[in-house]
């Protein structure tokens, strides 16, 4: 009996090494996860055990995935931008670093494949849910003593040490807090009807934290632009009418309680109207009127190169050429590489085409959460939220955004395939 047992552990031991060429790059990929609301250089560095594991994967199947739009398009987008930079007339340092926001993409049909496969994208979900709540509890800190920033430590360059901001920037911060917060709500909603309400009561105490932080110690305007509009989509996706009703009535009050108890979520709000006054009235340099200014310009360069823009990198190079032709102005002078709207970047780049690649990969993104489920919602949420925050930034390009794209799209969009297969 001895001998028999003897003989079958190494065949235990060898399936078991076998097996967990599965799990490890799903681990790896919860790791990026953990990292992503942290430390930038973490997260790229954590790439490179993940693509190797998954190189250790069965990918006898994988060309034929990357033929689905879902994959495709991304591809298409980055060779777009490779194309571009042909016929971009700025210099070759900006093309290839104008290449680098858009290389992401990729990892989209990689993760894809993956998750579709081997089911282990909850740990992904759980781990970016833990690193946001510990980034909520260090930013309640840093609101009581901002010299407990963790900017001193994990920000490279010049920083300046803000009022509840743990680490970053208070853009990224509202954007993660957001997502956690309204994904949790499907979660939430889902255990109490099934009786757990222990997880539950949990769940909602961290999603109550991520609020209280955006209302009370700091939130970005995107986010208050984008946050009520996830929540009405939440309700017209998964309550029925009466309920809906209900439940907009309640977010009514809560927002005029809001209003009456928060002066920082009054400061917010009014800058938008602080900010159109500085820019029109006294020609400086602000939030909301430097945006509209930046609009203005990429339209009138998108006018003269409609089908195939100026090429990869060339917003910076058309911004200079624009500031040149007018006198010393604080606001009209500006040049920037970056018009704060997604349509624009893409379409000042790489024109019409470009545009309809960007949109069309929204587009496919969406259809592909069609349905109930958890990864359903989350990938839902992920995208309708990049596509409003884009609105007023390049969340697709930026750091921070643009890789909460990749994976919830990519984990998600793989969970939610191989639950309609």
């Amino acid at each position: 009996m001895g001998g028999v047992a003897d003989e079958g552990r190494p065949a235990t031991w060898l399936s078991a090494i076998w097996a967990a060429r599965y799990r490890t790059p799903a681990r790896f990929v919860a790791l990026i996860a953990l990292l992503l609301p942290w430390t930038t250089t973490g997260t790229t560095f954590a790439l490179i055990p993940w693509l190797i594991a998954f190189a250790f994967l069965d990918l006898r199947d994988f060309p034929r995935s990357l033929l689905r739009p879902v994959c495709l398009l991304p591809i298409a987008l980055v060779v777009l931008a490779l194309v571009g930079m042909l016929w971009s007339g700025a210099p070759w340092p900006e093309r290839i670093h104008a290449i680098g926001p858009v290389l992401k993409l990729l990892v989209i049909p990689l993760l894809i494949y993956q998750f579709e496969r081997w089911p282990y994208g909850i740990w992904v979900f759980a781990a970016f849910l833990a690193s946001c709540a510990l980034v909520m509890l260090v930013s309640f800190a840093v609101a009581v003593d901002p010299d407990l920033s963790l900017k001193l430590y994990l920000s490279r360059g010049p920083y300046k040490i803000e009022s509840g901001v743990a680490v970053r920037n208070y853009i990224d911060q509202s954007q993660e807090f957001a997502l956690c917060a309204i994904a949790l709500i499907y979660p939430i909603v889902t255990l109490f009807r099934k009786g757990r309400a222990r997880i539950a009561i949990v769940l909602t105490a961290i999603a109550t934290g991520f609020l209280v932080n955006m209302m009370f110690v700091v939130v970005s305007r995107t986010a208050l632009v984008t946050l009520p509009i996830l929540l009405v989509v939440f309700a017209l996706l998964h309550l029925r009418w009466r309920a809906a009703l209900l439940a907009a009535g309640a977010m009514a009050l809560l927002a005029v309680f809001l209003w009456a108890v928060s002066p920082h979520l009054r400061v917010t709000v009014a800058k938008f109207q602080g900010d159109y006054e500085m820019s029109v009235e006294d020609k400086q340099v602000s939030g909301m009127g430097s945006r509209l200014e930046y609009w203005r310009k990429s339209l009138g360069f998108i006018a003269d190169a409609p089908l195939l823009g100026h090429g990869t990198g060339s917003i910076r190079a058309l911004f200079a050429g624009a500031a040149a032709d007018v006198e010393v102005d604080p606001l009209r002078s500006e040049i920037v590489g970056n018009p704060h709207n997604q349509t624009l970047s893409v379409a000042v780049q790489w024109g019409v085409v470009g545009v309809l690649v960007l949109y069309a990969l929204w587009f496919a993104h969406l259809l592909m959460f069609r349905g109930e489920g958890l990864a359903c919602w989350i990938g839902l949420l992920v995208v309708v939220q990049n596509m409003l925050s884009s609105l007023l930034n390049t969340h697709l390009f930026d750091f921070t955004p643009g890789w909460i794209y990749v994976l919830g799209v990519g984990v998600a969009g793989g969970m939610a395939l191989a639950k309609k297969s």
